[in-house]
């Protein structure tokens, strides 16, 4: 009988190893296949752009100097994954013992994966509100508590699977799915409370424009009345 034969390595496989041999092209590609979700995974821990990518590049650092230690049992995405939440949650406590305080504050899942992504080619007034829809989002992104911050980028912004997030957190799923309701619900109702808001104010009248219409009108008045009457 003959013998069964090898299992055709998968891409990550394949990828890992080219990589263990110091194909700089491999390394490369990696890079560049993960950077977004593995940015956000740290943006998403840390609140800060920079620092999320001073630890990206630790991570990848350490995913470099130790690639004979995926084995290929998981997806090379989420042994990234975590390589960067622990490089990222080191980085947290570190500034904690510094006393570095940062404040907090709650997205909705289509709109925040329409806003995250590069915007196209459009005119200067769309590109200016698109960018303050944007910057509001992730304001809301960053004031949610930690716990579900995280389960929320890596499930509704990476559109990970409840299993894959699980295990990069290395958390139950059931917790997963538990932070992840609670995330957005707590999202719906910061959003709902920055509309409430918004109505309020919408197409402003006092001030300037008051002024200019009733100085316009009564101009008018008294261009229609050469007498000069008035009443």
């Amino acid at each position: 009988m003959n013998a069964a034969a090898p299992q055709p390595q998968t891409d990550d496989a394949a990828l890992a190893l080219r990589i263990g041999r110091r194909d700089e092209r491999a390394f490369e590609t990696m890079m560049r296949a993960h950077n977004r979700m593995l940015f956000r995974i740290a943006r998403s821990i840390l609140k800060d752009d920079s620092e999320a990518e001073d630890v990206l590049q630790e991570a990848y650092l350490a995913a470099y100097r130790n690639i004979a230690g995926f084995l290929g049992g998981a997806k090379l995405s989420t042994w990234l994954a975590r390589i960067v939440i622990n490089e990222a949650y080191a980085r947290l406590r570190r500034r904690k013992r510094d006393s570095v305080v940062i404040p907090l504050e709650p997205a909705e899942r289509g709109v925040v994966e329409a806003i995250m992504d590069e915007a196209t080619a459009e005119r200067p007034e769309a590109a200016a509100m698109r960018s303050e829809l944007r910057q509001l989002l992730e304001r809301r992104i960053d004031a949610l508590p930690e716990a579900f911050r995280v389960v929320f980028v890596l499930r509704d912004v990476e559109e990970m699977s409840v299993e894959e997030t699980a295990e990069c957190l290395e958390l139950p799923p059931a917790t997963v799915r538990t932070r992840a309701f609670r995330a957005r619900a707590l999202l719906r109702e910061s959003l709902s409370r920055d509309l409430d808001t918004a109505t309020a104010d919408a197409f402003c009248f006092a001030g300037e424009r008051c002024d200019r219409i009733v100085a316009n009108v009564l101009e008018r008045v008294r261009q229609s009345n050469p007498q000069g009457e008035t009443r």
